[in-house]
């Protein structure tokens, strides 16, 4: 099966496309000849990116420096791109930032991590998504979300909230478009693993051996999308599919069982927990 939107004749547009996942990606729809937008703030890494795309064999590469947290400027790139190529079939909401914060930390990081994380994709659908229906075409709207938005993991508070956010937001959505008339787009929550990005490379200079490369991560993604799947839920080379489902299962259970919050890092329930993820 192939998603009907992954053809020559489509054009994607890529949040955050300027450098890892979001470039990987765009490079995979470069390849099968499709128009590719790329949208970042980092707007000096944008003409390498847009010269990468070509190599890899776009038909068409338009660049913008887009502040995806301001709606106005979404909604500025959805008009220029639909000026030079008519609409929008592949919508993927990338971008996003990881600078860390703490519960009583400044109110300001709080702010932005979320008004980059969750509301960068919330405006990209929700200024897109209007058109790409109306088009008629098939379509799909991707939204990058990260397990930490599922098993919510102490340490960096608001980055949790804020893709907690994107996947009950692109749930929503993906409930929403199947349920829309006429609408033939589709919605998907991209989950990666631990991907060696910008986002993830702190202070190293090579790859850790657990991590997938943004490549890797771009190969899973459109080989999933190409499935249908909603949740593509990737792995890396530390952490299995096995893994990841006990750790969300557990995670819910916390709910089911009324244990405490957050109780796989509770010193009372660690040994449970440890027992959980044995069992076959």
């Amino acid at each position: 099966m192939t998603h009907l939107a992954l053809t020559p004749d489509s054009v994607a547009v890529v949040t955050g496309g300027a450098s890892g996942i979001g470039l990987a990606a765009a490079e995979r729809f470069a390849a099968i000849g499709m128009a590719v937008v790329l949208a970042d703030t980092r707007a000096g890494l944008l003409d390498a990116a847009a010269d990468r795309l070509r190599a890899a064999g776009a038909r068409n590469v338009m660049t913008s420096a887009t502040d995806v947290s301001d709606r106005a400027a979404v909604e500025a790139l959805e008009s220029a791109v639909a000026a030079r190529f008519g609409g929008t079939d592949i919508l993927m909401a990338n971008a996003g930032i990881q600078p860390g914060s703490s519960m009583f930390g400044p109110d300001e990081a709080w702010h932005r991590v979320i008004d980059v994380n969750f509301w960068g994709v919330a405006n990209a659908a929700r200024v897109f998504a209007p058109r790409m229906i109306g088009r008629g075409r098939p379509g799909a709207i991707v939204a990058t979300g990260s397990k930490q938005g599922i098993t919510t993991p102490p340490g960096d508070p608001a980055y949790n909230v804020s893709k907690a956010a994107v996947k009950a937001f692109t749930e929503a959505l993906a409930h929403e478009l199947r349920n829309t008339p006429g609408a033939r787009i589709t919605a998907h929550l991209l989950i990666p693993g631990f991907v060696f990005t910008d986002l993830t490379r702190r202070e190293r200079t090579e790859k850790p051996a657990g991590a997938w490369t943004p490549e890797e991560t771009a190969a899973f993604f459109l080989d999933s999308l190409n499935r249908g799947d909603f949740y593509i839920l990737c792995p890396d080379n530390e952490v299995s599919r096995a893994l990841d489902e006990k750790r969300i299962a557990w995670a819910a259970g916390d709910i089911v069982e009324n244990r405490p919050a957050l109780s796989r890092w509770h010193p009372e329930w660690a040994e449970a927990f440890a027992e959980f993820v044995k069992r076959a």
